[in-house]
């Protein structure tokens, strides 16, 4: 049986999925070790867990709107589990000592990702020099995306070593067949309503789009967050233009209806090295209007296919959204083929990805002699 170790920073609802059924493998013992249940900026309503996992006391400090764990308790929870193999999914100071335990013990480590190329271009020499010695050091690799492996092959990281396992969701939750839904709003934005998620650009977008329509249109806000009042005042102020409706933070249950209710999903990331919301827009069958910030940009969303990857201009924006909502061939045909990409996006796929990176570097483990990367 293979013991595997997960040291995670906290419970993703989107990832519970993955290790239960990681868990349910008969050749796999699975136990995850999480720094804390809920990190203070989440508001996610989780799921119960069914794998075995364990909390660590929770320790952690906040630096610019981040939360960097430092729980020492880990190395007594790994030498209770006796693991064949540890997954570390950061960098902070308890996956630190993790991946220090796995070298002690002379065991496997695999390094796990949801950044890419773009998202961690911009890492400092320390934070470079950091994951230059930890690769140089393990065994196996797991990234979420193309962009991840991207990641790993700028650091010498031979393909073969290196395994997705994608960031996905419950896709028949969301199933536009499963559920009929009126189409009340041209457009919905999902996701925290903070600067980096660009909540008043997807407001400007429909403010344009109504000029060029002639009509008013209509958007969802989905989420939470510090520009919410300002994100508020602002579609008061353009009444004559656009009808916007605030929902505040939405529990999952609720989420596949709001996705169905709207025509075309606003993505205007300035930066976010996925996207899980996509996932839910396409799995709604909707078309997506993203910047190319996003890692799902070029991935899940294809530009021409199934939505469009723009620069952040508004003008843009408005003109494509104004295509969508006045060609019904073109919408249809994309929303077809926001269904069919995302459908390898799944549970089952994303814990097959890790398991055999898990297995990998038990089988390849090379502890004696550190590799030298780009």
């Amino acid at each position: 049986m293979l013991r595997v170790a997960i040291i995670a920073n906290k419970v993703t609802p989107y990832r519970v999925p993955v290790f239960q059924r990681m868990s349910r493998m008969s050749d796999v013992i699975l136990h995850a070790i999480f720094c804390t249940e809920r990190e203070p900026n989440r508001l996610w309503d989780l799921p119960n867990l069914g794998f075995n996992h364990t909390f660590l006391r929770q320790r952690f400090i906040s630096l610019r709107g981040r939360y960097i764990h430092y729980n020492l308790d880990v190395l007594q929870s790994l030498q209770r589990f006796t693991p064949d193999v540890v997954v570390t999914a950061g960098f902070n100071p308890t996956h630190l000592y993790a991946f220090g335990y796995a070298k002690m013990k002379g065991l496997g480590h695999v390094p796990m990702t949801d950044g890419t190329d773009v998202s961690e271009k911009s890492l400092s020499t320390v934070h470079r020099s950091v994951r230059k010695f930890v690769y140089a050091r393990s065994s196996a690799f797991v990234s979420a995306s193309a962009g991840g492996q991207r990641l790993y092959g700028s650091y010498g990281i031979p393909s073969e070593r290196c395994f997705k396992s994608c960031l996905c969701i419950d896709n028949e939750a969301f199933s536009p067949r499963k559920q009929q839904v009126e189409k009340r709003f041209d457009f919905i934005f999902s996701g925290r309503i903070e600067q980096i998620k660009n909540p008043l650009f997807a407001l400007g977008v429909a403010k344009e789009t109504a000029k060029r329509l002639g009509r008013k249109t209509s958007i969802l806000f989905i989420g939470a967050g510090s520009l919410e009042e300002i994100v508020k005042r602002a579609a008061a102020k353009s009444a004559d233009l656009i009808t916007a409706e605030f929902h505040g933070f939405a529990a999952q249950s609720e989420l596949p209806t709001k996705y169905k209710s709207a025509r075309i999903f606003l993505f205007p990331t300035q930066w976010d090295p996925w996207g899980v919301v996509v996932n839910e827009a396409c799995a709604s069958g909707l078309p997506i209007i993203t910047s190319p910030h996003g890692g799902i940009a070029g991935e899940l969303v294809r530009d021409r296919e199934n939505g469009f990857i723009c620069e952040l201009d508004v003008m843009q924006w408005a003109d494509r959204a104004a295509t969508l909502l006045t060609q019904t061939a073109i919408w249809e045909g994309f929303s077809r083929r926001s269904l069919a990409l995302v459908s390898d996006y799944t549970y089952d796929n994303a814990a097959k990805g890790l398991a055999e990176a898990c297995r990998y570097s038990v089988s390849e483990n090379r502890t004696s002699m550190p590799r030298k990367l780009a």
